[in-house]
């Protein structure tokens, strides 16, 4: 058997933001990070899945500069443009693991949250695995004339 070391996260949570700039997509992700607790980390994107026994717990504050493995749903958009974005978890029946759905687009929060349901249920079915209660987190934002606007909603893991 191989020896391999594994980075199995503990613990995780849940975050987000939304925020306009009149200069820049860039600036309004940047101030969307700051909004959601996290500008200071540097994020590094991960697929879907939840360890066993990872608990979720309410948002700490991260070291500057850390290394943060993030699960993230992000949109931009420009003056006029109502967007959103969203995250889905929820846990296999018996809790041995859970998975995370991402969705965005040019879309409201009732149109996140279905497909953000439609997508994670279809995680469980490829999975051959039932699940439990879905939570969600969605932000939207409609861009107001003469700025761009970006939306993100985030699941950070913490080790």
């Amino acid at each position: 058997m191989e020896n391999t070391t594994a980075m199995i996260p503990k613990e995780f949570f849940i975050t987000s933001g939304k925020a306009i700039s009149p200069v820049s997509e860039l600036n309004a992700f940047d101030l969307a990070l700051k909004n959601a607790g996290v500008a200071q980390c540097n994020l590094v994107a991960v697929s879907s899945i939840l360890p066993p026994g990872c608990k979720e717990r309410k948002w700490r504050k991260l070291p500057a500069g850390a290394i943060t493995f993030a699960v993230m749903a992000r949109m931009n958009g420009e003056e006029g443009t109502t967007i959103g974005a969203g995250i889905a978890w929820a846990w296999e029946a018996h809790g041995k693991y859970g998975m995370v759905a991402e969705a965005h687009g040019y879309m409201d929060r009732k149109a996140v949250k279905e497909t953000l349901e439609w997508k994670i249920r279809e995680m469980a079915k490829i999975r051959n695995v039932e699940i439990g209660k879905i939570r969600y987190r969605i932000e939207v934002l409609k861009v107001p004339m003469d700025h761009y606007g970006c939306v993100i909603a985030t699941l950070i893991y913490c080790f």
